[in-house]
């Protein structure tokens, strides 16, 4: 559902008229433009809030290339919706940067709304024509593999999929590249948060309503599944979701037909449906907060994502991918040291990629075009290194680490046997302050001095041992020797 307002360049009354009659039916608002030299003397020649242009065939065609510089000229051009019975005209052929839709006349309800999703979906940086693929979620560790893989074998397919996975993991991403390699790849992609939605209000945003159908529905309102009709439709938040709509969403999964409120007209849809969740569905079920037959509706393909601190591998991509996704290429581009690097790959993420893009946002603001170091960070990613001594990072020779034990804490695992090498670490934590204080700089690294040759003295010198007692990679290791001047 279109929640901006678009442009309307029409210098006919009656056609102006009735498409904005059309588009206030639809909920949307428009503002009426008679030729660009209005559009530039207006307050609206700020189109931040605004999704797109509607004009007919016979307007674009006359404007030209005046409209295409016009719209050039902005920080981001807006979608241009040609209304017309033959086609885009031919300046759309010469102006590929900038997003053409073409609407046939006459102008029918639905396919304007499907239309305005897609024009949203550009100004949202989703792509343009379907097959670009640009919400393919970055990363080539092990644990993203296996999710491109399943998600290149159901994206096909009309199952109904669950996606999985601790907030920020990037589950929305998900969502839209299974739909973008679907064959629904050409209709709209509509996202609902259920748990944004009050209770009360979301049967209504889901199925619409007709007018009068309760205190404040004013005019008949399609819903979201009639919005995303042959396309797919993303329920995120599922387990957030009330037990009574939870009843109402087993319906269409089953009937593929719903009523909107207020009105007991049956309406079919043809709608694929992706939820996802961060919640334990498995525990909701068990204290009745989710219905059990619903889970096994929307279970039928699961779809797990790895949390950020399990594909640390994949760091130096995301960085590189979301650097240029924020759009900081134009002279603010940043990099990172090895010194920034290791602090980001010792950091548990507990935001996972959402927490990765902030700080990558907040970094390309304050140090703009610049090269990252470690102090530069702020100080809970500076300050990673010494959780990880003190709490995270246990020496024992005679374990080999898990994958998940190497980068998640697991306060309620069964502990490994204690060294007198853990027992150190730990006193010194706990140890008292000097009266006339202490170089806190200097004690860590002798702590750190400490444990390195410890571990090669377990490791019987090797480099590689050391590094996995120690839980981190080779050739980090290699660079503290190196700064410290130890030997192996």
């Amino acid at each position: 559902m279109v929640e901006a307002k678009v442009i309307v360049i029409e210098p006919s009354d009656l056609e102006a008229s009735a498409l904005q009659a059309l588009l206030h039916f639809l909920d949307i608002e428009s503002v009426l433009i008679r030729d660009l030299a209005e559009w530039r003397a207006s307050a609206h020649g700020n189109t931040s809030e605004c999704v797109a242009v509607i004009a007919r065939r016979e307007t674009v065609t006359a404007l030209g290339a005046e409209l295409v510089t016009h719209l050039r000229a902005m920080r981001q051009p807006l979608p241009v919706i040609c209304i017309s019975a033959e086609g885009l005209p031919k300046i759309a052929e010469t102006s590929s940067d900038v997003a053409w839709f073409h609407l046939e006349t006459p102008v029918k309800q639905r396919r304007l709304s499907a239309v305005l999703n897609q024009a949203q979906n550009v100004r949202s940086g989703h792509p343009t024509q379907p097959g670009t693929h640009r919400f393919r979620p970055s990363g080539a560790s092990k644990a993203m593999r296996a999710v491109h893989r399943l998600i290149e074998q159901v994206a096909p397919f009309d199952t109904n999929v669950l996606i999985l996975g601790e907030s920020g993991t990037g589950k929305e991403m998900v969502a839209r590249h299974i739909h973008e390699l679907s064959g629904r790849a050409a209709h709209p992609f509509v996202p609902v948060n259920c748990g944004a939605i009050p209770a009360d209000l979301l049967e209504s945003e889901l199925f619409g309503h007709e007018k009068g159908a309760f205190t404040g529905a004013l005019s008949t309102r399609l819903g979201r599944f009639e919005f995303a009709e042959g396309g797919t439709l993303f329920l995120d938040e599922i387990g957030d979701m009330s037990l009574q709509m939870q009843v109402k969403l087993l319906r269409v999964l089953q009937e593929r037909s719903f009523e909107r409120v207020g009105s007991n007209k049956t309406i079919r849809c043809n709608v694929r449906i992706i939820a996802a969740t961060h919640r334990d569905l498995d525990a909701a079920i068990i204290a009745g907060r989710f219905r059990e037959d619903l889970y096994y509706r929307l279970n039928v393909f699961p779809l797990q994502m790895p949390p950020l601190r399990e594909r640390l591998d994949d760091l130096p991509v995301l960085i590189e991918h979301l650097v240029q996704r924020q759009g900081h290429s134009a002279g603010r581009a940043i990099q990172f040291d090895q010194s920034a690097m290791n602090c980001l790959a010792r950091n548990r993420w507990p935001g996972n990629v959402r927490e990765l893009a902030n700080l990558l946002e907040r970094l390309a603001i304050l140090f703009p075009a610049q090269s990252i170091t470690a102090a530069d960070l702020p100080d809970r990613y500076r300050s990673s290194a010494g959780v990880w001594l003190g709490s995270e990072v246990r020496i024992d020779a005679r374990s080999e680490p898990s994958a998940e034990a190497v980068h998640t804490h697991q306060p309620d695992a069964e502990p490994v046997q204690e060294r007198e090498s853990d027992a150190v670490v730990y006193e010194m934590m706990d140890a008292e302050l000097p009266r006339g204080g202490i170089d806190l700089k200097d004690h860590m690294s002798a702590i750190e001095i400490g444990l390195i040759r410890k571990a090669l003295e377990e490791a019987d010198g090797t480099v590689a041992g050391a590094a996995r007692l120690l839980r981190i990679r080779r050739t980090t290791l290699v660079e503290k020797l190196r700064k410290y001047r130890l030997s192996a």
